[in-house]
């Protein structure tokens, strides 16, 4: 991987991370499916922009129920679910179970795409689930901190999440990543508008809440999403879906730092053993010789060469 795509990962990995501070920041007050349907809405609208030309315009008319699906499955679905967690979980319990996705794409893709993965990659994801247990063994409050159905929701979002990167893999490979990540957003929009006339809160949100669900649209969103698509053309789902591995320790340090949720010295060992996973899973750490990647068409091969 070049450094570009390892500093991309970084700042994909904080932003999402952000998501939960904000989303457990606007749940309460815009309830679940208000703050998802604005979450879709608002970054729908902030990328809208990047449709204007005739090529992505072309792109979203040939390829546009793929991208309704991929909308459904990595938008629509898992914002509904994480923002109805947020309204019980703190922040830093949220983002952990995000760090189960990668383990289940990389699952799905041995079974689903044949994909293969080396020592260091598969070293990698057990490290890195070993260090997902180790931190949700250190997070306090994560016994009795929210519902059962809040934590069957997060999987459930992370369940949503691995197949949506295969499927986009799978079905829209050569589409420009701009043109899947603003389509997606337009399509998880369109689906959730209904829900949020439905349950729009009867008292009206406070400034933090919008401020809240403004940065989830533009920054979490809108942005973050440009960049996870185009990590996928570039390196894969497996590697791409190792960011996951990083929210929780964004989530945790977001919130300890704006919510003051507590972080013990185990959350912190934690941490740093998923750094370990990611960091074999991406290759910046080798083990042995990478087993080779599933062919790939021309355009993916000129992307990763950019």
């Amino acid at each position: 991987m070049k450094r570009s795509d390892i500093a991309a990962l970084l700042a994909l990995g904080a932003l999402w991370g952000a998501s939960f501070l904000f989303m457990r920041m606007g749940a309460d007050q815009f309830g679940s499916m208000a703050l998802a349907g604005m979450r879709a809405i608002g970054a729908a609208v902030c990328s809208l922009p990047l449709l204007a030309s005739r090529q992505r315009l072309a792109e979203m008319r040939a390829h546009w129920r793929p991208i309704a699906v991929v909308g459904l499955a990595n938008a629509a679905l898992p914002f509904a679910l994480f923002s109805y967690a947020a309204q019980s979980l703190p922040a830093g319990v949220s983002a952990i179970s995000d760090a189960i996705a990668p383990l289940l794409v990389a699952a799905s893709g041995w079974l689903w795409l044949g994909e293969k993965l080396d020592t260091s990659r598969a070293l990698g994801l057990s490290v890195g689930f070993i260090g997902v247990v180790w931190l949700v063994g250190g997070c306090s409050g994560f016994g009795h901190g929210g519902s059962p159905w809040a934590m069957a929701a997060c999987v459930g979002a992370n369940v949503c999440y691995a197949f949506g990167a295969h499927y986009n893999q799978r079905r829209l490979r050569g589409v420009a990543p701009l043109t899947v990540a603003t389509g997606s957003q337009v399509a998880a929009a369109l689906a959730l508008l209904p829900f949020t006339v439905w349950q729009w809160p009867a008292r009206t949100p406070g400034l933090p809440a919008w401020l809240a669900m403004l940065g989830l649209a533009a920054a979490c969103t809108s942005f973050a999403y440009v960049l996870f698509y185009r990590l996928m053309a570039r390196i894969g789902s497996t590697r791409t879906m190792a960011v996951l591995y990083l929210i929780p320790v964004f989530g945790a340090l977001w919130g300890l730092l704006f919510l003051h949720e507590p972080v013990t010295l185990a959350m912190a060992g934690g941490c740093m053993v998923i750094l370990l996973g990611v960091a074999l899973t991406t290759g910046l750490i080798r083990t042995g010789k990478p087993a080779p990647h599933p062919t790939r068409n021309p355009e993916l091969a000129a992307l990763e060469k950019a």
